[in-house]
């Protein structure tokens, strides 16, 4: 069987330390959780011009976190705690993203790439957490956990999961505030924060406030195995 090719969102940089110039960056997990089970990762240039091409190519999509937050006017909010924003990636995944979803093939939101699907998709962000009772950008290393999240019956995610608690780390200083049309809460943390949401009229499209491409706990393992099982 073919294996499957799977399209994923670089983040940007223009910081002086691995180049003078502007360049890309991916941690080597988002790449590797994808090759240990037999999927063909595909890094996506932040071009606009190629997003036709690359959907007809790539079987799943995922939009990856990184060190960045979404332009507030995106979902029509004053900037008031957002820093660090990079419009011509921003604008890059939600044009991939609403071209690719319009294909059913599997989507993959992971930490701001949860958020992005929910601008996308007409929702809004709290732009910065406060740090108790839970801290959202955890102290201990993000490849241990670091709080459980509750899984709401009767959603996809529970279906693959078959657990109603779970452990997760976190590396995050926003999260969805107002959810987007046609989106379901599928978790959220001791605190309310939403972890987890889904689409309601899309066979795949998932988003995750923690990063399951550390692949810490068999959850983790679970929503990789089966986001590329329903990329083939």
């Amino acid at each position: 069987m073919k294996k499957p090719i799977i399209g994923i969102t670089l983040d940007s940089e223009k910081k002086k330390t691995y180049s003078k110039f502007p360049w890309y960056a991916l941690r080597e997990n988002y790449l590797t959780s994808l090759t240990k089970f037999n999927a063909i990762p595909f890094p996506l240039l932040h071009e606009k011009k190629y997003i036709d091409d690359f959907c007809h190519l790539i079987d799943g999509l995922i939009i990856t976190g990184g060190d960045f937050d979404i332009d507030p006017k995106l979902y029509k909010t004053s900037n008031t705690q957002s820093k660090n924003i990079k419009n011509k990636r921003t604008n890059f995944e939600l044009n991939i993203f609403n071209k690719f979803f319009k294909y059913n093939k599997p989507i993959l939101g992971i930490c701001g790439g949860a958020q992005l699907i929910n601008v996308a998709c007409g929702g809004t962000l709290i732009q910065d957490l406060k740090r108790d009772p839970i801290n959202h950008e955890q102290v201990n290393p993000r490849n241990q956990t670091s709080h459980s999240v509750n899984i709401s019956k009767n959603t996809q995610l529970h279906k693959i999961f078959g657990a109603q608690k779970i452990n997760v780390n976190s590396a995050h200083h926003q999260s969805i505030k107002k959810i987007g049309k046609d989106l379901n809460v599928s978790c959220a943390a001791n605190d309310g924060v939403i972890e987890g949401i889904e689409h309601k009229k899309h066979k795949w499209c998932i988003g995750l406030q923690w990063h399951p491409e550390f692949l810490i706990t068999k959850y983790d393992i679970k929503i990789i195995k089966n986001f590329i099982s329903k990329s083939k």
